[in-house]
């Protein structure tokens, strides 16, 4: 057993004692592209998504200098026909790309990473094949390996892409890279006779390094395209509610802070080290903030591209925003403009996407709390601003001071955007937004509208409250409904909003239509808060009362 070649299945033998959601699956997926023209496969996920959780599930699986038998039993590839077939079957090759840069980084040899790539495996190669002569170029010893024993590798590649992100300055260090790599992988007249397979991890999709991709061969699996191997983006809902069944964990909070990633295969992705943190801590929140500072999210937020303020205001509040990922150059430095900084948030999982209307959203809680977070603390002042007002707007609706409630939408509304709808062929109903403007009907102009500024006026309740927008209560639609959570001795708070028309009409109708019979199993008190916009004068006015049954 190796450091590279053969490493085990420790790794693996960890992962079954803890929280543990079964992904063998994929093992099967990848069992069918052994040895064929799809044997290449590149998976990009963010941080904290379970990729070097599968690399070591596949290093257990094919190392045969190891028996994982038992390791697998009752797992659902052990069901599978190609189980036997593969298990413990071949020499695999296991690099941690950044684990190669620290070692190198703390030397002070940077300009070493690929030489020592090449050095230390050709080195466990010798050691274990002595009958081969060791070669300079660890291409060649991998073929002239095979040749000798008919043997072929698997290779297990971890952040492949990490030197690109670390030494993006050092172009001879990244050139010799693509050229190590397509030596292993391009090489046509090598590749097949020496390679079984590869499964390589990434944080970004493969983009163009100089005039021809060292790993173009590769089929690639997104967070925009994940194909077939979907469901093991992060868990499912089915595997979470199995979860908060077995620990007695409430799922309709673990739904709340973690789930919101959509495919257009799978509807609910869950982030999969928050659950398994949340299950082992028993206590939900958001664990991106423990593992990795907001200051990632802030720079790219901080940019000042054309309209991204907006975007960010309306996400915050809710909405999804329209989005171009094509422009996209898969790295973190060649930003040029808004949908370049949105999609590259979709990569590291910051943001959800939307593959049917190509739009993009905040997808949950936890990520919800970590913008909050990078905008107080960032540059955009006026935007930082408004969440802190909307602390004060909680407590002057809870305190029912109608007149400072009135005035905080109207200084949300002046300060935020508004969204304007128009048609795309194929694509109905996206929004693009503009700096509101209370003087100007047509940004402003409808129930749409004012729900909108809604969303955002009252951020601060993402932290006791559930949003609901159009909840079927009574005889009617209620248009906004923010739900305390368990934890919470707040009231429900039912807002009805007016376009035109009085707030005390939109008491009138939350009484008339019984809107609060449809929040009786919530519990606690109801505040019913009417709020109408008047084109007339500009102003927005409100009424709130206690629910009386």
């Amino acid at each position: 057993m190796g450091s590279y070649l053969n490493v085990g299945n420790a790794g693996f033998e960890s992962m079954r004692k803890g929280v543990y959601v079964d992904k063998t699956g994929m093992i099967s997926f990848i069992n069918s592209t052994l040895g064929t023209m799809d044997k290449l496969t590149c998976v990009s996920r963010p941080r904290r998504f379970g990729k070097s959780f599968a690399a070591k599930m596949l290093c257990a699986y094919y190392d045969k200098g190891c028996d994982s038998r038992k390791l697998f039993e009752g797992l659902e590839i052990s069901k599978d026909e190609s189980f036997e077939t593969y298990l413990n079957q071949y020499d695999v090759i296991y690099l941690d790309i950044t684990g190669f840069i620290s070692r190198a980084f703390i030397k002070k040899e940077m300009q070493n990473v690929v030489a020592n790539i090449q050095d230390e495996v050709i080195k466990e190669l010798a050691e274990a094949y002595p009958e081969v002569e060791p070669q300079k170029d660890l291409p060649e010893m991998l073929y002239q390996v095979s040749q000798a024993t008919g043997q072929k590798f698997i290779f297990i590649i971890d952040e492949w892409d990490a030197l690109f992100r670390e030494a993006k300055d050092d172009k001879y260090l990244l050139d010799s890279y693509v050229q190590l790599l397509r030596g292993l992988f391009k090489d046509s007249g090598k590749t097949d006779k020496m390679i079984e397979a590869a499964y390589m991890t990434g944080i970004l999709p493969i983009k163009r390094y100089g005039s021809q991709s060292a790993v173009s061969d590769f089929r690639e699996y997104t967070m925009l395209t994940p194909r077939r191997l979907v469901e093991y983006v992060g868990f499912t809902e089915p595997e979470v509610m199995g979860l908060c069944e077995k620990y007695d964990v409430d799922f309709s909070e673990m739904k709340h802070w973690y789930d919101g990633y959509s495919f257009s295969r799978l509807k609910s992705v869950y982030n999969p080290n928050s659950v398994i943190e949340a299950v082992k801590n028993d206590e939900f929140g958001s664990y991106w903030a423990r593992t990795e500072t907001y200051e990632s999210l802030k720079i790219y937020i901080d940019l000042d591209e054309d309209g991204l303020k907006e975007a960010i205001v309306q996400m915050l509040g809710g909405a999804h925003v329209p989005v171009d990922t094509d422009t996209f150059q898969n790295d973190m430095t060649n930003i040029k403009r808004k949908d370049d900084v949105l999609t590259l948030l979709i990569h590291l999982g910051y943001l959800a996407y939307d593959s049917v209307k190509k739009t993009t959203y905040i997808p949950n809680e936890e990520v919800k709390q970590e913008f909050v977070r990078a905008v107080v603390a960032g540059r955009h002042t006026e935007v930082a601003k408004l969440i802190q007002s909307s602390d004060n707007l909680l407590r002057q609706t809870l305190a029912m001071e109608e007149e400072a409630v009135a005035a905080a939408i109207e200084e949300a509304h002046k300060a935020g955007v508004t969204p304007l709808f128009y048609t795309h062929p194929g694509i109905p109903h996206l929004m693009r937004f503009a700096p509101a403007d209370s003087s100007s009907p047509s940004r402003y102009n409808n129930e749409e509208s004012l729900r909108s500024t809604i969303r955002f006026a009252y951020i601060s309740c993402v932290d006791e409250f559930i949003k609901i927008e159009e909840l079927p209560s009574g005889h009617g639609y209620a248009d906004v409904v923010f739900v305390p959570k368990k934890a919470s001795s707040m009231p429900v708070i039912l807002i009805e909003l007016k376009w035109n028309k009085t707030n005390e009409g939109a008491i009138e109708q939350i009484k008339n239509r019984d809107y609060p019979h449809g929040l009786k199993d919530y519990g606690g008190d109801i505040l019913m808060v009417g709020i109408s916009y008047d084109e007339k004068s500009k102003k927005h006015t409100c009424k709130i009362e206690k629910y009386s049954a």
